[in-house]
């Protein structure tokens, strides 16, 4: 039987209206794909502490734009780092109370940190610190501040390791001379008692080392505490965008650590997890907890790392600081956001490595 037309004639404003509604919504979904900011002044928060608040508001790192394109070039400007930060380390080892010893183990160079006061359960512990720098800053006892803030903070033994840089040295150097470190303490201490921590290249590297155990075989430590970690040196992630020119230290994605690690990597793949440990199988991790800011070019870098080792299964704390760039948390010693977060570690530690 024919169909009266008029219900055809609906049948077909319908269609075309439908039609036209998804057009819309297809067009509106592809223009939502990119949010369009205005410009404006972001303010120093007030609910930070007074040394904090400094930090925060400091000006943009000087020369975040300067791209040296060689281990060579970067070495002189790694010095001049270096120089600044080590008028600042024996006012820090005297505050914390850490001595600092230097050594060579399995001809790695290393520091030995010991705090005057060892809390009775971590007699039988030890940590392992691998530092920061984008894997060509912080030579020698400029690598130290992080170290001694979580030996004096937490009350632990810390070998830190001065691992091997450009031009010296590339990738894989740095993992190596951190794994020869690691494999020389299971010698003598229960992996379940060791932690491994670093922020920035060290979280990087944190990472890579438990990615590079787990491949050879090696018992894993007990825990681990990447800070605000380089875990994908491709530079995905949200506060890439977010945070850029917001982030006092880092500052773009485009800038000095960008081309220090692709110096270090001299031609490697930037994937590669060994390079970006995101893109590593993370099942079987020790615990783990991992520190960030809200104002962290490497926030999602941080967020990415806890939510893989969520679904991995591993037991993963993600703790945020308010108002805090890249790896703000150990700037200065004095700063109560400080003490905090490396208290937090230290519980963390406390909670999963053996006696």
């Amino acid at each position: 039987m024919k169909k009266p037309a008029g219900n055809s004639t609906a049948a077909r404003t319908k269609l075309r209206t439908v039609t036209l509604l998804c057009a819309a919504m297809a067009l509106t979904t592809a223009h939502a794909q990119t949010l369009d900011v205005p410009a404006r002044s972001v303010p120093v928060p007030t609910t930070v502490s007074p040394q904090l608040a400094k930090i925060i508001g400091a000006p943009l790192r000087s020369n975040w734009n300067v791209l040296p394109k060689s281990g060579e070039e970067w070495k002189p400007v790694a010095d001049a780092g270096a120089a600044a930060t080590l008028k600042n380390i024996p006012g820090m080892m005297e505050r914390l109370h850490v001595k600092v010893e230097k050594t060579t183990i399995d001809g790695v160079r290393a520091f030995i940190l010991t705090p005057d006061v060892i809390a009775p359960e971590n007699r039988n512990r030890l940590l392992i610190h691998v530092h920061g720098g984008c894997y060509v800053l912080n030579p020698g006892e400029a690598a130290l501040p992080e170290a001694l803030f979580m030996a004096g903070f937490g009350h632990f033994k810390v070998i830190a390791v001065d691992y091997r840089m450009p031009p010296e040295a590339y990738f894989p150097a740095a993992l190596d001379d951190g794994l020869t470190v690691y494999k020389n303490a299971i010698k003598t201490t229960d992996p379940k008692n060791i932690a491994i921590f670093g922020s920035s290249a060290g979280g990087a590297l944190t990472l890579e080392m438990v990615l590079k155990a787990k491949q050879d075989g090696l018992p894993l430590p007990g825990a681990i505490a990447p800070g605000t970690p380089m875990s994908d040196v491709t530079k995905v992630g949200d506060t890439f965008v977010t945070n850029a020119m917001l982030d006092n230290v880092l500052v773009s994605p485009d800038g000095f650590c960008d081309a220090a690690t692709r110096v270090y990597a001299n031609g490697h793949d930037l994937k590669d997890p060994l390079l970006s440990p995101v893109y590593g199988d993370m099942k079987g991790f020790p615990p783990t907890i991992l520190t960030s800011g809200t104002r962290d070019l490497l926030l999602s870098n941080t967020v990415r790392v806890h939510r893989k080792l969520r679904q991995a299964g591993v037991d993963a704390a993600l703790q945020v600081g308010e108002g805090q760039s890249h790896a703000h948390y150990y700037r200065d010693d004095t700063a109560p956001e400080s003490k905090e977060t490396f208290e937090e570690i230290a519980r963390f530690f406390d909670k999963h490595l053996g006696k």
